[in-house]
């Protein structure tokens, strides 16, 4: 898999309206490696996530996307973008191979690992499927954290994405799965305790 020409026109064009419309703050953008490829995996919050995605992160990012957006009007965007489709009703081994071989011909991933929108907020994410750690410990990748925090509201900074530093992933992938998890829940409830803080001062 390659860098797509579609990707290299899209890309300056989401990041100039993401500018002009959200003003995202960006955190820890040092922490993606320059020199190497990596596995980025963050939260879900809303179907603007992976757009912004592109708009920040400096290389192209093939995204693991459900099957049911490769039709209608969304087909020829992530085509073009050479997004990889999951199944998401099944353990969908194509797609993780299809990851795992885009890793190793030096291309960057990006996946949200809840595998949906977190709609309802019960708890800061909903369980992780395991894919991304499976995918950067079989090609020795490392993994990026992020964290998207805020709401996406026009002409406002209040939508944030933090990169989390990098580190590479061990064999036991049920407990770096849950560590992977709880970095990025740690982050959401410290968003979360400040934002009731401050309501709580304003009132």
């Amino acid at each position: 898999m390659n860098n797509t020409k579609f990707y290299s026109v899209i890309r300056p064009i989401l990041k100039g309206l993401f500018r002009v419309f959200f003003h995202p703050n960006i955190k820890g953008i040092d922490n993606l490696p320059k020199e190497k490829n990596y596995v980025l995996a963050g939260n879900h919050t809303k179907w603007l996530d992976p757009l912004m995605l592109i708009a920040v992160v400096p290389k192209q990012v093939h995204f693991l996307a459900k099957d049911s957006l490769f039709k209608g009007v969304t087909k020829p965007f992530l085509k073009g973008a050479a997004a990889i489709p999951v199944n998401r009703k099944i353990h969908d081994h194509q797609a993780l191979d299809s990851a795992v071989k885009a890793l190793n011909e030096g291309d960057v991933i990006g996946i949200f690992p809840e595998g949906t929108i977190n709609r309802e907020k019960k708890t800061p994410t909903l369980p992780f499927k395991i894919g991304a750690v499976k995918m950067a410990n079989t090609t020795s990748r490392l993994i990026v954290p992020f964290v998207i925090t805020g709401k996406y509201k026009l002409f406002s900074s209040k939508i944030t994405i933090e990169f989390l530093a990098p580190r590479k992933i061990s064999d036991n992938l049920d407990k770096e799965n849950q560590k992977l998890r709880e970095e990025i829940d740690k982050k959401l409830e410290d968003y979360y305790e400040c934002n009731q803080s401050n309501k709580t001062k304003d009132d």
